[in-house]
């Protein structure tokens, strides 16, 4: 799947790479700076596409005694980059744009300005289109949230044609502000890159995918509580960890049997779900008597015991 990830992202970047390079040379010829934010915008895009392809490749490698986990996590550090990148066309975009307000300059050949605009809009927007179907195709949140950041920069395109129009009409210092209206897009943009970021490097989840979880555990016959449940995303791979419940009076063969139930339903249902720990405790589940020899290790920190119903995981 990461393959598929690698391709969408060469794909995407040589769409976005030309729409810049068309945007660019009309820049040159015809000095609006509205163009040039969204020049700059569309070339950062192709840029934050590369630490996340470097990424996916690097995802591929097979776990080790140092990273037992396996490498997904660089997919989730591949979003520091991309919110450098951002940042900075925004601070280039919004500097450019306040001085042109400053310092007035003519912008000509309108219709080529304009029509630049609507290259930016399609380009961005089949670039989106293309993103969407392979991330959601393969799971990958990072690819996804690409495209519609991709989507959203088609539409700080047609910007672009509004401030031409806006001179056209007379009114001058409608490049530039249409440069602080494509700078104010791209900050929305870092906004939500930077809270992801900061979501899947916290290993935060959707609260809906744990009670799913919990929910799907719960119907597992032999199962007769379900306690703390943990989910969290690697790459865009998830991976679970929770506590059930059994009758204290299972074999260990059977206590295992159950446990596997649980697993075996939590593949088949939980969406990009490729691993899940499964801890079984005798019932009741409300007996504390299983777990008083290392309750001490988890109450004093505020992590839930083994066999606690509480919970206290990522994204509850």
């Amino acid at each position: 799947m990461s393959r598929a990830g690698t391709r969408a992202l060469a794909i995407s970047v040589a769409g976005l790479l030309v729409t810049a390079a068309i945007q660019a040379g009309v820049t040159v010829a015809s000095g609006s700076v509205g163009l040039l934010s969204d020049t700059i915008h569309n070339a950062a895009d192709a840029c934050t596409a590369l630490p996340i392809g470097l990424a996916l490749v690097v995802a591929r490698r097979p776990p080790t005694k140092r990273y037992t986990y396996g490498y997904g996590r660089a997919e989730d550090l591949a979003g520091l980059a991309v919110v450098a990148v951002v940042a900075l066309s925004a601070v280039i975009a919004a500097w450019e744009a306040v001085d042109r307000l400053v310092q007035p300059h003519p912008v000509t050949d309108l219709g080529w300005v304009a029509a630049a605009g609507v290259v930016g809009f399609l380009g961005n927007e089949l670039v989106a289109r293309y993103r969407l179907r392979v991330g959601h195709r393969i799971g990958s949140a990072a690819l996804v949230a690409d495209g519609h950041h991709a989507r959203i920069d088609g539409y700080t395109s047609l910007a672009v044609v509004a401030g031409a129009l806006g001179v056209s009409l007379g009114w001058h210092a409608a490049d530039p502000v249409v440069g602080l209206v494509i700078t104010v897009g791209i900050l929305g943009i870092l906004r939500d890159a930077a809270r992801n970021v900061w979501r899947r490097l916290m290993d935060a989840v959707d609260p809906a995918l744990v009670d799913r979880v919990r929910q799907v555990a719960s119907g597992v016959p032999g199962v007769e509580a379900v306690g703390a449940v943990r989910v969290r995303w690697l790459g865009h791979e998830l991976r679970a960890e929770l506590d059930v419940t059994v009758d204290r009076d299972l074999h260990v063969f059977e206590a295992h049997a159950v446990a596997e139930g649980v697993r075996h339903e939590l593949l088949h249902r939980v969406r990009r779900l490729v691993d899940a720990t499964i801890h079984t405790d005798p019932g009741p589940h409300d007996d504390p008597g299983p777990h008083l020899l290392t309750a001490h290790h988890y109450r004093p920190t505020g992590l839930p015991a083994p066999g606690s119903t509480g919970d206290r995981g990522p994204g509850t």
